[in-house]
């Protein structure tokens, strides 16, 4: 991927509602989707990425108007499967998106059939409908349900980015990318 600098590797990817990504642990392991088209790289594989050099991330987004915004990370990787696959972000620069990532910190993943999550009521995966390094329980949800835009049927199930759109406005498109440092 060429934006911003390039050498990005995508690492998820939403754009069109195509791929349902409401899937158990064993299809976040490995990965599911089409690189052209939406897409989750597989926590094995972003876990192998970010084992050996430091990688930062890139969060740009799009919503239904057509603005576009980013949320950049200077430090990004996970732990291995025996830990849960634990998130570590931390570096926020603003793009325009405000910072809806780094409360996950520290948090383990969670899907449908695993939760790993800090809620103690309930399980966030199945709540709100995606998988993902849900705290108790998030401020974004790249993997939620699909929608178009603003729908406050049900309360932040969709692809959102709380610290921009809030959580009743389900984004066009979001995708995740890393590339090294240096």
């Amino acid at each position: 991927m060429a934006s911003k600098g390039g050498r990005w590797t995508v690492i998820q990817r939403r754009m069109d509602g195509t791929v349902n990504f409401y899937r158990p642990w064993d299809q976040y392991r490995a990965g599911f989707g089409s690189a052209a088209g939406e897409y989750w790289l597989g926590l094995q594989n972003i876990y192998h990425l970010t084992l050996r050099r430091r990688y930062q991330l890139l969060v740009d987004m799009e919503d239904f108007s057509g603005k576009k915004v980013f949320a950049r990370y200077s430090f990004f990787s996970i732990d291995p499967e025996s830990s849960g696959y634990r998130l570590h972000v931390s570096g926020f620069t603003d793009g325009g998106a405000g910072d809806s990532l780094s409360y996950f910190n520290r948090q383990k993943f969670s899907t449908l059939d695993r939760d790993q999550d800090s809620w103690k009521k309930g399980h966030c995966a199945r709540q709100y409908l995606g998988g993902f390094w849900y705290n108790a329980c998030h401020w974004s949800n790249p993997n939620g349900i699909y929608q178009w835009g603003a729908d406050n049927t049900l309360f932040a199930v969709g692809v959102e980015w709380s610290k921009w759109k809030g959580y009743n406005y389900s984004l066009k498109a979001i995708s995740m990318k890393i590339r090294p440092l240096h």
